[in-house]
């Protein structure tokens, strides 16, 4: 009888212990599965539990790529290109404020109003991409903007002052030179092949912290900004933290190409909030190659006013997608009229490529070579055609060119100057043809010293005309132990001044 209890009991143990083991298995199951699923749970679908190493059930829905533990390797690959540049600039002070006050003129006497405020040297920081080894390096244009002297410094402490090969406003691009060989570079890549969602990295010099990368995704792309004029908007949009210092810096995919140069950020306080904006790599490099070759960027124009498209317009149009760009204005005797384009024709396509709206159609026209021939497809009273068009140039004016990086010595003459077209030279009253008109002059500087004035025009150099950068630097050249003789037009008459190199 004994026995037998003692066996009963033995039993009951044996059982509860299963059934412990049961209830701890179905817990560790429990929690794998709800640990496991969070993700997942907020789509609305179902937690899927399934053993550890067996086959995951295959779905029609597309899966997120694992993410990836560590950028170390791809970091420590791109840093080295991108560099800290240093702009010196000189601005002047604002004037006394007691200047005519007359309790204070007793003690200034009667030059008191005439009291001129002495200029003084400022400083802005930025970022910059090596993109030869033979030390050429974009940045954005703001960054180096009426600087008199830039310095780049790169990852390894070296230090170089640059020259300003030439600066692009409407792109907001830069193009520097240092005397190096070697150098780590960055390849440009395709920005036209990046996509929304791709992970992307920003490199650059924030707040004069020192390099810095930060991590985000392609937010959106061919973003029209409205910062600035708008002539040549086609932003990357990035929630990668971009702050004042990246200017100028890197935005690089996780192959290490380059796909865009850091321009500008939105924001209410300054600081970042997630919204940014890239220069694509595919833009920036042909903005490069032309600053290189000639100083300068020339851009085509067709001569229309533009609009989006919308569902309303769309209707009215009698158009079957919400798409391309209305034409609300042509000019008189334009590319567009004399190709029979006319108010109210929406433009579908340029040159083979969708037109998705106005900003893409403005992009694409001024992207291409003046002079060129483009087949335009338009839509009028709901018949598609094509046009052919041959486009003319955007006048110089807008794609300014810096001309700071000086000829003799490496000196700095401090001006900014533009080519010369008739519709300018028509505002400034002089009759050449050709020359290069002087936009800024800053103080204290060799420009300045040798009598140059906004609105002059540089008609020739050592007896040489000139009408880009490339041929002043040559006219220059050509004399190195002397100051430059310069032949200047100044509202239609003529005068010689000398200009001298800072050493």
């Amino acid at each position: 009888m004994e026995n037998t209890v003692r066996r009963q009991h033995l039993s009951q143990r044996a059982r509860l212990a299963g059934m412990a083991a049961v209830l701890l298995l179905a817990g560790i199951a429990m929690g794998w599965s709800l640990s496991g699923s969070a993700v997942q749970a907020v789509g609305g679908n179902p937690p899927v539990v399934a053993a550890p190493g067996a086959a995951e059930p295959q779905s029609g829905r597309a899966t997120a790529p694992a993410a990836q533990d560590s950028y170390a390797d791809l970091v420590a690959k791109v840093a080295p290109a991108v560099v800290t540049i240093r702009a010196e600039r000189m601005a002047r002070q604002t004037a006394a404020p007691f200047a005519d006050d007359p309790f204070f003129r007793q003690f200034f006497g009667p030059d008191a109003r005439r009291m001129r405020p002495q200029p003084r040297e400022e400083g802005a920081l930025g970022s910059g991409v090596i993109v030869s080894p033979d030390g050429y390096i974009l940045t954005n244009a703001h960054v180096v903007d009426g600087a008199s002297r830039v310095s780049v410094e790169l990852t390894d402490r070296r230090s170089f002052v640059a020259k300003v090969v030439g600066a692009d406003q409407p792109s907001d691009l830069a193009v520097l030179k240092i005397d190096a060989t070697g150098l780590s570079n960055l390849p440009l890549g395709d920005a036209r092949k990046v996509r929304v969602g791709d992970v992307v990295l920003a490199i650059g010099n924030p707040l004069g912290l020192g390099q810095t990368v930060t991590m985000g995704i392609i937010s959106a792309k061919g973003r029209a900004t409205g910062v600035s004029d708008g002539s040549f908007e086609d932003f990357l949009q990035t929630d990668a933290p971009i702050n004042q210092g990246n200017s100028g810096g890197a935005l690089v995919d996780t192959r290490g190409e380059l796909v865009g140069i850091n321009s500008q950020i939105v924001s209410p306080s300054g600081g970042s909030i997630g919204i940014g904006f890239a220069v694509p790599a595919d833009m920036a490099g042909n903005v490069m190659q032309q600053l290189i070759k000639t100083g300068t960027v020339r851009r085509a124009r067709m001569g229309v006013t533009v609009q989006g498209v919308n569902s309303e317009l769309a209707k009215s149009l009698g158009l079957k997608d919400v798409r391309g760009a209305l034409v609300s204005a042509v000019e008189a005797d334009s590319p567009a009229q004399k190709a029979g384009i006319e108010r109210g024709d929406v433009i579908l396509t340029f040159n083979g490529e969708p037109v998705s709206d106005n900003n893409a159609l403005r992009n694409r026209v001024a992207g291409s070579e003046p002079g060129s021939r483009a087949a335009v497809t338009i839509v009028r009273n709901g018949r598609e055609e094509t046009r052919q068009v041959v486009l003319a140039e955007l006048p110089g004016k807008r794609a300014a060119v810096n001309e700071r990086d000086g000829g003799a010595n490496g000196g700095r003459y401090g001006m900014t100057v533009s080519p010369l077209t008739p519709d300018v030279a028509g505002q400034l009253g002089v009759r050449a043809k050709s020359g290069l008109v002087v936009e800024n002059v800053a103080p204290a500087s060799p420009a300045s010293d040798a009598g140059l004035r906004s609105g002059d025009v540089i008609v020739e150099v050592n007896n040489k005309p000139v009408s880009s950068l490339s041929q002043f630097q040559e006219a220059v050249k050509a004399n190195p132990d002397r100051p430059a003789l310069l032949l200047v037009n100044r509202q239609g008459g003529e005068l010689f001044m000398a200009l001298s190199a800072r050493g």
